[in-house]
């Protein structure tokens, strides 16, 4: 049996938790709550469509870019000092944001709230290992996946209500400007509630003892870097032609080379970004696989009911942003379930959450053919798409527990980046193949034609990333079934 702080929530771990999972929710709020803005934002800077198009992709090329090189950071020289600057430059970008007079001071600004979100992420998720241990970590875990999900489901709510009360001018500012007074609480709140701990890492204390300031391996995050931004890029800007993809295979050279040089100065010494031995583990490797794979498919979900609800049937944003509702409640309240008792089943969880959220999206492409055919209420989608949350609180913030179980505290920044760059070029990847495979079939077959081939994909992706999870779920079996049952004394 576990000690008191592995599985009762101290007072301390509660401060911890709330100063950083408000930040967190608002970096991934501004991902959804955009979409719905967009429009009235267009229309009040006077913005292109491809001006428009930054105002996403800025923000997520980004935050993308960053988590790998913030998280690592953090191991280094504190996961507090990181996290409140992130804030700090989140909070700078939403204020002006929120101000901006035309499309390029929006667009820069975005990319300011997009290098926030990259600083203060990891640090979220090196907290979680640092701070929580046993079921406490699991129930940590929970409660961020809760975030996900509820920021994903009431984005477009809050954008849309947001436009409903104060306007069209100043409805999508305020989707900007209300991250300010938040941010600031956080950055206050932090100075006092997080511990003394928090601001030092692993650089910081080896410098105060008179040994080696460990170092930050400046080409390697520019290796990242580049290979990440030259993979994403593609599928982020596809309005510059189809040349632009052979950015791609040129961006995993890079990433190639850069893991060529994090093993070689592993060798030499140095102290590398990412320690690939943490790809030999079984649960590291496995769980970030999944998570990736995953991402592929379900952040595309959203995008494709978008268009068919409103381009379709003619839906009002907020009555569209209301159909992703209960998902996200269910979501929520799965995660947090799942969290309480992901170590008790482990991988097995994982893979049950994968199979709820394919029957789901499965149900979904259905409902839409019953829509189509025989004019069942589309509003059925409600239910639909809750299985699909559901599924998606039991798979994801549990994944994220055994995947991270057997990670070093002092790779804990890193190796969270690693799995949230998998997440973002996942989706990024994700959504422009299911858009695009959604626009190539609306012109011949209609709107309900268009999104059941993109919950086709969707579910294809989905099937993937179940295998990935059975496979795991095999080999963890085989390696009990050798090892043999533990030795009571």
């Amino acid at each position: 049996m576990g000690n008191v702080s592995e599985t009762v929530m101290t007072a301390e771990q509660r401060k911890i938790l709330a100063v950083m999972l408000v930040p967190m929710f608002m970096s991934l709020l501004s991902v959804s709550i955009v979409n719905v803005i967009l429009p009235d934002m267009q229309r009040s800077i006077g913005a292109s469509n491809s001006a428009i198009q930054w105002v996403l992709s800025g923000y997520t090329l980004a935050f993308g870019v960053l988590l790998v090189a913030a998280g690592r950071a953090g191991d280094l020289f504190g996961r507090g000092r990181l996290f409140v600057i992130g804030v700090s430059v989140f909070a700078l970008g939403s204020l002006i944001s929120g101000l901006s007079p035309d499309p390029l001071v929006l667009n820069i600004a975005r990319v300011v709230m997009g290098l926030g979100s990259g600083l203060l992420s990891p640090q979220g998720v090196g907290m979680l290992q640092q701070y929580f241990h046993g079921q406490v970590r699991g129930r940590a875990y929970g409660m961020f996946g809760t975030i996900v999900g509820v920021s994903v489901g009431i984005g477009p709510v809050l954008g849309g209500g947001l436009i409903a009360v104060l306007g069209d001018e100043w409805g999508w500012r305020s989707a900007f400007l209300i991250n300010v007074p938040i941010a600031l609480a956080a950055i206050i709140l932090g100075r006092f509630w997080l511990p003394k701990s928090a601001w030092l890492g692993t650089g910081t204390e080896s410098a105060s003892h008179g040994r080696r300031r460990a170092d930050f391996d400046p080409v390697g995050l520019v290796l990242l870097g580049v290979g990440t931004l030259l993979v994403m890029l593609p599928f982020l800007e596809r309005s510059a032609g189809a040349w632009i993809y052979a950015l791609v295979p040129v961006g995993v050279a890079v990433v190639w080379l850069w893991v060529r040089w994090e093993n070689r100065y592993s060798r030499r010494g140095g102290s590398p970004m990412v320690d690939m031995q943490l790809f030999r583990t079984r649960s590291f490797a496995y769980g970030a696989s999944l998570t990736s794979m995953y991402f592929v498919g379900m952040p595309g979900i959203w995008v494709i009911v978008a268009l068919y609800l409103q381009n379709g049937l003619g839906f009002p944003a907020l009555h569209a942003g209301l159909v992703g509702l209960p998902s996200a409640l269910l979501s929520a309240i799965a995660a947090q379930a799942a969290g309480r008792v992901v170590l008790t089943f482990g991988r097995k969880m994982v893979v049950l959450g994968v199979a709820i959220g394919l029957t789901g999206v499965v149900a979904s492409a259905l409902l839409v053919l019953a829509h189509e055919a025989w004019g069942i209420s589309i509003w059925w989608l409600l239910l639909t798409l809750g299985i699909t949350g559901l599924g998606q609180g039991m798979a994801i913030s549990p994944n994220q527990t055994l995947t991270l179980a057997e990670v070093p505290v002092e790779y804990a920044g890193s190796s969270g980046g690693v799995m949230q760059t998998g997440q973002r070029v996942g989706t990024a990847i994700g959504i422009a193949i299911v858009t695009a495979v959604f626009f190539v079939v609306q012109p011949m077959a209609g709107y309900g034609a268009a999104i059941v081939a993109g919950f086709g994909f969707i579910a294809l992706v989905i099937v993937f990333a179940g295998i990935i999870g059975l496979v795991d779920l095999a080999r963890g079996r085989a390696k009990a079934r050798q090892e043999g049952p533990p030795v009571r004394n």
